[in-house]
């Protein structure tokens, strides 16, 4: 940049210069960044795991809820504090979002064409923080919908329902602290006060021993954290796997990057099949553990998780599941026959859906978590649904969506849903409140 100084005044007083625009920060492709970290999750006495990082957090993959701008605004203003207050943090956004947003940050973020690479983030997201309602925590799980170990969850509620939500925005900072000092251990706090002690017992328990990452580790990290035993609580919610199959068995779920044959693809919330615009009710063969059930004449069928127990499912007459019971919810939709009622099934139980050759209509559409696959079953095919196994031994955990959950006495997850059920759906309230 080039400089003039007026003649007779002294530089240090007045400097006159072509060009004063501040530097454009850039979009890094995110293959740059260094491979993820996997959390434990370490198991309690309570219902809820406890996350423990093997290390701090460093690639925060941010979901917004788009035309919003109330929460573009919001995620600004996050993005900004994290980078300044933690160093070591690479920030990851979606295309889009990349490029609407990434002038307005103090520092560069990394994001990937996933029409182009749509596994890109699998390999390096650390953290995943989501700024919107439910359709946005459902958007950020997608982006998973064919890895084996989505990164955690931190949710903020800012749109229409939020029944999934745990934070209110305003507790970003406080949030944000408790999820990226998850599992820190006392050597690598060091002069950081705990919330839980006084002073004096803080000098004098807390270590000289600096983190092995250095000043940009836990060891830079001010203020209140965790505490030496305690990490932040989470809420495995289970998922389900889901494939499209032709009549002669071979697989056609059009999930992008799907590459292996026969596991299917995940889905948080529910499989859905509907007669969408023809005029006849869908006939469907139901066979649950590989027996038939019954011949079903419905305008569709939804199959959820107990999380999307309270989505479609609960709409269309289901029951509501708390996320902690391991169970698959069969519901039909507008069924002819009224003893066809909503099934509650054991989460082992694998469920096949079978267009009949009774059918009048074409083909019956298909979504997955709200979004239409754009390719429907025609007669003959089948979906087939399977639970997703997460546990694998004591403390080993792999699979379901990992939601950071407000702390709460007990440490278990039966506020946030109660508070749900009352403050959201106005369960059992009283006509006329």
């Amino acid at each position: 940049m080039q400089c003039l100084l007026p003649r007779g005044i002294p530089g240090q007083f007045q400097r006159r210069c072509f060009s004063s625009s501040v530097p454009r920060h850039e979009i890094r492709d995110v293959s740059a960044l260094p491979q993820r970290l996997i959390p434990k999750y370490q198991e309690n006495h309570g219902e809820l795991l406890s996350l423990q990082w093997p290390a701090p957090p460093r690639n925060v993959l941010l979901v917004r809820k788009d035309c919003a701008p109330p929460v573009t605004q919001s995620l600004v203003e996050f993005v900004n504090h994290i980078t300044s207050t933690y160093p070591s943090i690479a920030v990851i956004l979606e295309s889009k979002t990349a490029a609407e947003v990434h002038e307005s940050l103090s520092h560069p973020v990394y994001s990937a064409s996933l029409e182009d690479k749509p596994t890109a983030f699998h390999d390096k997201v650390d953290l995943t923080v989501t700024l919107g309602g439910d359709g946005t925590i459902l958007h950020a799980a997608s982006l998973f919908a064919t890895c084996s170990n989505v990164p955690p969850v931190l949710s903020f509620s800012m749109g229409t329902l939020g029944f999934l939500s745990e934070w209110k925005f305003s507790e970003f900072k406080r949030a944000f602290r408790e999820v990226y000092m998850s599992g820190a251990g006392a050597g690598d706090r060091t002069q950081v006060l705990e919330s839980t002690r006084s002073e004096s017992e803080n000098q004098a328990g807390l270590g000289s021993q600096e983190s092995s990452l250095g000043p940009t580790g836990w060891s830079s990290v001010r203020g209140q954290s965790m505490g030496a035993s305690r990490g932040a609580p989470i809420l495995m919610r289970n998922r389900l796997k889901v494939g499209l199959f032709t009549a002669d068995g071979q697989e056609t779920t059009p999930i992008r990057g799907k590459t292996d044959h026969g596991q299917g693809a995940y889905v948080m919330n529910e499989l859905l099949i509907h007669r969408g615009k023809e005029p006849h009710l869908a006939v469907v063969d139901i066979f649950v553990g590989g027996r038939y059930l019954t011949e079903a004449v419905v305008d569709g069928i939804i199959i959820s998780t107990p999380t999307g127990s309270t989505a479609y499912s609960l709409s269309s007459g289901g029951s509501i599941v708390h996320p902690l019971v391991p169970s698959i919810l069969l519901t039909p939709i507008c069924a002819r026959s009224l003893s066809f009622r909503p099934l509650v099934l054991p989460s082992s139980t694998p469920i096949t859906l079978r267009l009949s050759e009774k059918n009048r209509g074409r083909e019956l559409e298909v979504s997955l978590d709200g979004v239409n696959l754009g390719r429907g079953m025609a007669v003959g095919m089948e979906a087939r649904v399977w639970n997703e196994e997460m546990r694998h031994g004591k403390n080993e955990w792999q699979g379901g969506v990992p939601s950071v959950m407000r702390r709460s006495m007990g440490g278990e997850a039966h506020a946030g849903w109660v508070g749900g059920l009352n403050g959201l759906l106005k369960f059992n309230y009283p006509f006329g409140e």
